[in-house]
């Protein structure tokens, strides 16, 4: 043990004064192990800064909401979209009907939306209008940060208040006056009682966020902006925990049936969509992210490998004589062996701490220009040095075995 620590620290003193003899060429050496890390590490960092944020947008969902609709979410649709398209309309009453028939539904509210511009004296802005009743917000989990939200009084007397994103805020109010102001979508005005909390784009966009968005009374939607079957209405169904979701699901699915007066070998002509659907669509994507990511890592990485076995072939036939003089004094083959490897690995892990110190760089300008957060995390960082370590071994074995098999007389005459 003590001899082979001896080798050890010997020839990792000797790697680094050979290293720093031709310092240029050992970093140029590293520049495919630097793309190899730089591309491992930076697919690591986005591939969890978009779960992140896939995650956080998809919470928005409610993990235990049901959403009724027309349309099925994901891209597994195993009929045609003439054939959805022409479904029966998910009409406003069912919404009572579930309510006074399901034994696990705790909320349940209507959602329709329009696209609208909306506008404040001179200023104007995109928004999606939202009408739906006041339990909107004990659904999707909204938080205010001026005002109220709807209230039971404006959906019965379809009043014309609205409650408004931080985006919408913040073009039409920049003093931050908003409560109290006049909203005006074309023809209609509503008045503004409460202001959203600012929730963020998120990984879609706006989708999923209440930044850009106008919510009214659904009683105001249908009398402002009417409902007809083309128009995308949604029931949203709230259960008490998500462990009694599939249960949950076989009632709901057991009331609209017999609500829609379907006979028991009729198919569906409604679906019930949850976030599961949109996180296994996701999953899809995810895989293939994978799959090109690990494709050109491994690229770069066999590339940059064969950089450094050919710099050390090199570094061998250089150093022939010396190899020649310390056999020759009684150096073992295993000690020229562990010599030769301990340098390709060092030049591999310096390549490693630049490709970490790049990829730092750009996940923060990722994270600042995207606003994707792209976390370099510690296990990334550790896996990013074994396969360092992993690379100069399996390349640097070959160059120090001719090393370490070199007959002592022929190195001596080398020239």
């Amino acid at each position: 043990m003590r001899r082979f620590l001896f080798d050890l620290v010997e020839g990792l003193r000797i790697a680094l004064n050979a290293i720093w003899a031709n310092r240029l060429r050992a970093v140029l050496t590293t520049l495919g192990i630097v793309i190899g890390i730089v591309s491992v590490t930076l697919m690591a960092a986005l591939i969890n800064g978009v779960n992140n944020e896939f995650e956080e947008t998809l919470s928005t969902l409610g993990a235990d909401v049901m959403y009724v609709s027309k349309f099925p979410w994901g891209a597994n649709v195993n009929v045609d979209w003439w054939e959805m398209a022409n479904r029966p309309a998910i009409s406003p009453e069912l919404v009572n009907t579930i309510q006074e028939r399901s034994d696990y539904a705790s909320f349940v509210a209507p959602m329709t939306s329009t696209g609208r511009t909306v506008s404040y004296r001179n200023r104007s802005a995109r928004a999606s209008v939202t009408g739906s009743s006041p339990l909107y917000g004990q659904i999707r989990g909204v938080e205010l940060s001026q005002g109220r939200f709807l209230t039971q009084s404006d959906e019965r007397g379809a009043r014309t208040v609205c409650v408004v994103g931080a985006s919408i805020a913040d073009e039409l109010f920049p003093s931050g006056a908003a409560l109290g102001q006049p909203v005006r979508m074309g023809a209609a005005s509503c008045t503004v009682v409460g202001v959203i909390e600012r929730e963020g784009a998120g990984l879609f966009g706006g989708d999923g966020s209440h930044d850009n968005t106008v919510i009214i009374p659904f009683s105001t939607f249908e009398r402002l902006f009417g409902i007809s079957r083309w128009r995308s209405i949604t029931i949203m169904v709230k259960v008490n925990g998500t462990e009694i979701m599939a249960p949950a699901e076989d009632e709901l699915t057991g009331i609209l049936r017999t609500a829609r007066q379907l006979d028991p070998t009729e198919a569906d002509n409604f679906e019930i969509n949850q976030q599961d659907q949109v996180r296994a669509s996701f999953s899809t994507v995810r895989i293939a992210i994978y799959g090109v990511g690990l494709f050109l890592t491994a690229l770069a990485l066999v590339v940059g490998g064969i950089g450094v076995m050919n710099i050390m072939f090199v570094s061998v036939k250089e150093r022939t004589k010396e190899i020649g003089i310390r056999k020759a004094v009684g150096a073992k083959r295993f000690t020229i062996l562990l010599q030769f490897l301990i340098e390709a690995v060092i030049v591999c892990l310096i390549g490693g701490l630049i490709g970490i110190g790049v990829t730092a760089g750009l996940t923060t300008l990722i994270s600042n220009t995207l606003g994707i957060a792209a976390p370099l995390s510690p296990q990334v960082v550790a896996i990013a040095f074994v396969i360092c370590v992993s690379v100069g071994v399996l390349f640097g074995i070959a160059p120090a075995w001719q090393a370490a098999q070199a007959r002592p007389i022929d190195a001596l005459r080398y020239e």
